[in-house]
């Protein structure tokens, strides 16, 4: 048995940044040689970060990342790179990995299995490879794949693996929802003892848009154990030694038994196709026993559900606002529970001088939401703006007097939201501040919020947060904090948009403890009416949470992009047709 010595790069990319990219992607190699490792991974499209999106429509954009690549290649001297790329090949695009050795592209491998469900769109990009070849690296049979890959039982792991790899290199560009961490984990550990080889699972890690990725990279040997595991949202370079059998053995055990290599590298594809589907390619023959520096230890404490979630709105945030141009946000604080989280999270993202709020009180705000407002500022150590707008709405109200004679009492309602909507791009306009929305998921599924008010802005911080879900974030920024940082009124108050005298969410919609189970079954498991029901809930509600859901989508086709944190978002995972007569009942 020797050692190889494995680096794994999770690092924080921009899509389009190749040359800021391909600078990071340099320094982690560096980083790897110091430290004397055999192979460095990086993640799917790593140089030009991902997801591109269409950018992979355009030929220059292709041929620019592959020019960046080659200043990779170059400094992959004394080392083996594998890095995440768009290949173009006979008039072919390809998500691919470039395999570099001694300064020299040894060999591309091509993703084979493309995803095209929920937040993916690979088919319309990307053609599929058709080979699962193995790399011999100073000795070692390896695999490479890609992601998607590796989550399909007779994939190319199992091909690699049956032509005698012993370590398993998966690049990825996973995004983050609540409970895919250990989905991942469940899965690896299946891969790993199903094929006995040892799996490193690299995972990028930043936000991009709509999206978060968390990183969480890892290794699993053949036995299933976690022998390292990366933190969460975060970059990081981890390092792992892996005990590997230079002197290979003609039949190569696996947990599906014992295969003649020599028939292994000759297995045929699915298609049926005449070449090899895992052919061995041999980079460095060399079998090199050298003395390694020691590792310093590496320990990471895995988080609880409710801390992913607001690690991932933070790095959400962070992202999009930095990455986007922007240094400062702006957002209204109404002294309810929305606005009290999303600057608790602004504010943790971006510091406290980049964040400004802004109380924007009105005939019906009662006393206390300006005051808790007042408090939640001083607590965060924020600038705080009031601009009071009873003069805007009051000479809204004498120039339509006429025009609306007797008009629903929302119309009011929405005036002011709007008057709300207007300031907070005045000051945007001004300034350069980002504005930030502070609707959550349950309002923009029921379609609860204001068109051109309330939905004003570039980015929504808990837009894929359900209510009941900012109560408990509320909570757990508290506790974390050691004191009542969002004060414990704006916890407690029953929820109300003060647009009219007394008013509470629950007099318009269903009490949020019974509405937000009924739209995870409908919006994000895609439960039928009759499913909905057997689940206990009164048929009356069920039919009205359906019906505000479905004539609600003309709005969110307007509303700004924000976080997915959930498993179906509004946005990237669920597109419905805005005009649409079909009935769920």
């Amino acid at each position: 048995m020797s050692t190889f010595r494995l680096a794994m790069a999770q690092l924080n990319l921009t899509v389009g940044d190749l040359s800021g990219n391909t600078a990071k992607i340099i320094d982690s190699i560096q980083q790897a040689k110091n430290v004397k490792a055999n192979l460095i991974a990086f993640t799917e499209l790593a140089i030009p970060g991902y997801p591109p999106e269409d950018l992979l429509l355009k030929p220059q954009f292709i041929e620019d990342n592959i020019r960046y690549l080659d200043d990779v290649v170059r400094e992959s001297v004394g080392i083996t790179s594998v890095v995440g790329f768009a290949n173009r090949k006979e008039g072919r695009t390809y998500n691919a990995a470039a395999i570099a050795h001694s300064g020299q592209l040894v060999h591309v491998y091509h993703k084979m299995f493309l995803p095209n469900y929920g937040v993916f769109d690979e088919k319309r990009y990307f053609d599929p490879g058709d080979e699962s070849p193995v790399y011999i690296i100073d000795g070692v049979k390896v695999g490479v794949n890609i992601c998607e890959d590796i989550w399909y039982e007779d994939g190319p792991v199992y091909h690699q693996a049956m032509a005698g790899a012993e370590i398993i290199v998966n690049i990825n560009g996973s995004p983050f929802h609540a409970g895919k961490g250990q989905e991942r984990i469940e899965m690896l550990i299946r891969r790993a003892v199903d094929n006995g080889v040892n799996i490193s699972y690299t995972n990028t890690v930043g936000g991009q848009d709509e999206l978060v990725f968390d990183g969480g990279s890892l290794v699993v040997d053949r036995e299933g154990k976690i022998l390292i595991e990366g933190k969460q949202f975060s970059e990081e370079i981890m390092v792992v030694d892996l005990e590997v059998n230079l002197d290979a053995e003609i039949f190569y055990p696996t947990a599906r038994g014992k295969v003649d290599i020599e028939k292994q590298v000759s297995l045929k594809t699915a298609e049926g196709a005449s070449e090899s589907r895992a052919p061995v390619v041999a980079i460095s023959n060399h079998k090199t026993v050298r003395k390694l520096p020691p590792l310093a230890p590496q320990t990471v404490t895995r988080l609880d559900p409710i801390e992913q979630v607001r690690k991932a709105l933070v790095l959400g945030t962070r992202d999009y606002v930095s990455k986007s141009g922007f240094e400062k946000v702006v957002l209204g604080l109404s002294g309810g529970i929305d606005s009290a989280i999303t600057v608790a999270i602004a504010v943790e993202a971006l510091g406290t001088d980049n964040v400004i709020g802004v109380s924007m009180p009105s005939r019906y705000s009662s006393e206390g939401s300006v005051i808790d407002s007042s408090l939640l500022s001083k607590n965060l150590s924020i600038e705080m703006l009031t601009i009071p707008i009873e003069q805007a709405f009051a000479a809204y109200e004498k120039m339509l007097k006429k025009a609306l004679l007797e008009g629903p009492p929302v119309t009011e309602e929405n005036l002011q939201a709007r008057i709300r909507g207007n300031i907070l791009m005045a000051l945007s306009n001004a300034y350069g501040w980002l504005v930030l929305t502070t609707g959550n998921k349950s309002e923009i599924a029921t379609g609860y919020s204001t068109l051109y008010g309330d939905m004003v802005g570039g980015f929504g911080v808990i837009k894929d947060v359900p209510k009941t879900l900012v109560y408990d974030l509320a909570v757990h920024v508290n506790r974390i904090s050691g004191y009542s940082l969002i004060p414990e009124a704006i916890i407690a108050k029953a929820p109300s948009a003060e647009l009219r005298p007394n008013q509470r969410d629950d007099d318009t919609l269903p009490s949020y403890e019974a509405l937000d189970p009924i739209l995870k079954a409908y919006v994000e498991d895609d439960k039928t009416y009759d499913e909905i029901l057997q689940l206990g809930y009164d048929s009356s509600v069920v039919k009205e949470v359906i019906r505000l859901v479905d004539r609600s989508e003309y709005k969110r086709r307007q509303a700004s992009p924000g976080i997915k944190i959930t498993h179906r978002n509004f946005g990237r995972d669920r597109r419905m047709p805005i005009v649409n007569r079909y009935k769920h009942y």
